[in-house]
C-alpha cells in the first residue's frame, strides 16, 4: 500500500491560473521519490498542498491509505509529514538545538530542559548521519550545516516523509555528497523523502523513483533505472534538449576590466571582498566559483557600480570607473544581468517594451527632446521579442505576467541587443527552464565569441564548467584558486577549495589569473 498519495489535485488560484491540473503522485513507504519539472511545471504547488500551505480545489490526498486535508503545515507536521524549504527559516542567533526544539521544547516541570534538549539533539544527529554540533549560534554555520539543522527540525518532531524543496541549490559538491549519505541513512532507517530538484544527474543519482510534471500536470512516473538524463529531459520540456555549448576561438590579448587589491564591506560592517584582484578579457567568460556568501555576487555588483567600495581600483576599457555611475558604465561598455531579477533587473509593472528601453532614455533613437518615441520604441521591442524568443502577448504585455524564464530573457535581450565590451552575469539561469536555459547559455557565449569579456557568477556548477574559459574560486572573499577550464576539471576538484578545504599557491594560481 502506498504511504502517500495525491490523486486528481486541482489548484486554480484567483485570475484562473491552474497550476496544478489532475496531478497524480505515488509514495511508497521507504523510497527516494523525485518530482522533477520544469519552472511552473506545478512541483512547489503540489509540495504546498502536501504540507498544508496550500488547499487544493479538487482531488484527494490518502496517508496509509485513508483520506486527509491538511488545513495547516502544523496539521501536516502532526500527521508525520516534514518539508525543508530553499529558504531556510531559521533564527541565527539561536544555538542548533534550540532551533530544532523551539515549540516543542523538553520540559523539566515548567522550565526548559536544555541538558535534554542537547542529548537528543545530538542523538538524532548521530542517528540519521546528520553531522552538527548542537551547541554554535545557527549564524555562524556554513549553508550545508544549516540545511542539516532544518532537517533535524522535522525528524525531532517525528516526520515520516521529509519533503526536501531543491535542497542542493546552494551546496558544495562534497556538501551535496554528504547530504545523499544523510538522505540514504533516513530512507534505511524507515523514513521517506520527496526530492524536488532541478539537476538530473543528482536526481538519477539518488531516487529510486521520479514523478515528471509539464504545465501543471503528471506526464509521466517512471523508476529511475529506467531513464537516461536525455530522456528524462525530453519527458519534462516535451521535445529533446542538450545543454551544451560550443566556444569559438577568440582574441583574448585585450584586457577589459581590471579590479585590484578591491575591498567591499557589507551593512555590518563585515569584509566581504577581501582585496581581491582579477582581470578579464574580451573573447573570455571568466566564471567565479563559490559557495554562496563569499563575495562573489557583491564583486559583480561593484563592477557594475551597484555597489560602495572601501578600498582598491576598479578599471573598464583602461579606465578608473571608481567614481563614475551605473549609467557612466553603461557608456563604457558594461552591461550587467543582476541575480534577481523582479527585485534589481525589471519592473515587473512596466511592459516589456518599456522594460527593454529603461537602459537607453538618453538614446535619440528612443527620446526627441525629451518625449518618448512610442513608436519607435514599440518597433524596437517587437524585434527584440523575436529575436530572444520571448513568449509574450505583445510588447505592450506587462513584464510581471511572464514566466520566470521569459522575464529572464527580457533581462537579456536589454543588455545584450547590442554588443557589450564587458558582461556581467550574476545566475542567469536561476529558476529558469531547460529551454530557456540552453538559450541563455547560447546567448552568453555567442556575445563572447563576438568579443565581450564576460564575468560570471552562478551556483550551478555545471553552468560554471559549460560557459567558462577560466574559473576563479572565491572563498571568504579572496580568491584561493583559478584554473584554466579543461575536461578533466571536475565539480569535486572545485568543491575542495570552495569550502576552505584547499588553498593554491600563488604560483599555482598565476597560471589561470592572466
Amino acid at each position: 500500500m502506498a504511504l502517500l498519495e495525491a490523486i486528481g489535485i486541482g489548484k486554480t488560484y484567483p485570475g484562473g491560473v491552474v497550476a496544478n491540473d489532475g496531478v497524480n503522485l505515488v509514495i511508497e513507504p521507504g523510497e527516494v521519490h523525485a518530482v522533477v519539472g520544469e519552472n511552473g511545471a506545478g512541483k512547489s504547488t503540489l509540495m504546498k498542498i502536501l504540507f498544508g500551505i496550500e488547499q487544493p480545489n479538487a482531488g484527494t490526498l490518502l496517508l496509509d491509505g485513508k483520506p486527509v486535508s491538511f488545513a495547516s503545515p502544523r496539521q501536516a507536521i502532526e500527521a508525520g509529514i516534514g518539508m525543508v524549504f530553499q529558504h531556510f527559516s531559521l533564527v541565527p542567533s539561536f544555538s542548533v538545538y534550540e532551533n530544532v526544539v523551539m515549540g516543542s521544547e523538553p520540559r523539566n516541570g515548567i522550565t526548559f530542559d536544555r541538558k535534554r534538549a542537547v542529548a537528543e539533539v545530538q542523538a538524532l544527529s548521530d542517528k540519521f548521519r546528520l553531522k552538527v554540533d548542537p551547541t554554535p549560534p545557527v549564524g555562524t554555520l556554513p549553508v550545508g550545516q544549516q540545511q542539516r539543522v532544518e532537517i533535524l527540525k522535522a525528524l525531532y518532531r517525528n516526520a515520516r516523509v521529509l519533503i526536501l524543496d531543491e535542497p542542493t541549490a546552494v551546496l558544495a559538491p562534497q556538501e551535496v555528497q554528504e547530504l545523499f549519505v544523510a538522505i540514504r541513512s533516513l530512507v534505511e532507517q524507515g523514513r521517506t523523502v520527496i526530492f524536488i530538484a532541478h539537476k538530473l544527474p543528482e536526481v538519477l543519482e539518488i531516487s529510486s523513483r521520479i514523478t515528471v510534471m509539464r504545465q501543471g500536470k503528471t506526464v509521466g512516473q517512471v523508476k529511475t533505472s529506467d531513464v537516461t538524463e536525455k530522456s528524462l529531459a525530453a519527458m519534462m520540456v516535451g521535445r529533446e534538449v542538450t545543454l551544451r555549448v560550443e566556444r569559438k576561438p577568440t582574441d583574448q590579448s585585450e584586457r577589459v576590466a581590471e579590479v585590484r587589491d578591491l575591498r567591499v564591506v557589507n551593512a555590518r560592517g563585515t569584509e566581504i571582498v577581501a582585496g581581491l584582484s582579477l582581470n578579464v578579457n574580451a573573447g573570455e567568460i571568466v566564471g567565479l566559483v563559490g559557495v554562496e556568501g563569499n563575495g562573489q555576487a557583491e564583486l559583480i555588483e561593484a563592477v557594475a557600480g551597484l555597489r560602495g567600495v572601501a578600498g582598491g581600483t576598479i578599471k573598464v576599457a583602461n579606465r578608473d570607473v571608481g567614481g563614475a555611475s551605473v549609467l557612466e558604465r553603461r557608456g563604457l561598455g558594461v552591461a550587467s544581468i543582476p541575480e534577481d531579477r523582479i527585485a534589481t533587473g525589471l519592473a515587473t509593472g512596466a511592459t516589456v517594451a518599456e522594460n527593454i528601453v529603461a537602459t537607453r532614455l538618453d538614446d535619440n533613437r528612443y527620446v526627441r527632446n525629451g518625449l518618448l518615441d512610442l513608436k519607435a520604441i514599440k518597433a524596437n521591442a517587437t524585434k527584440l521579442i523575436d529575436r530572444f524568443s520571448i513568449r509574450v502577448g505583445g510588447p505592450g504585455s506587462t513584464v510581471g505576467t511572464l514566466s520566470g524564464g521569459n522575464m529572464q530573457k527580457v533581462v537579456v535581450a536589454r543588455e545584450l541587443s547590442e554588443q557589450p565590451k564587458l558582461l556581467l552575469v550574476n545566475q542567469p539561469t536561476r529558476g529558469v527552464d531547460l529551454g530557456a536555459t540552453q538559450f541563455i547559455w547560447r546567448t552568453i557565449t555567442d556575445t563572447r565569441d563576438a568579443g565581450a569579456a564576460v564575468l560570471l557568477s552562478s551556483a550551478d556548477l555545471s553552468e560554471l564548467l559549460a560557459l567558462s574559459d577560466r574559473l576563479l574560486v572565491l572563498y571568504r572573499g579572496k580568491i584561493v584558486a583559478a584554473f584554466i577550464n579543461t575536461p578533466d576539471l571536475t565539480p569535486e576538484t572545485l568543491g575542495t577549495y570552495m569550502l576552505g578545504l584547499s588553498t593554491q599557491t600563488p604560483e599555482e594560481m598565476q597560471v589561470a589569473l592572466k
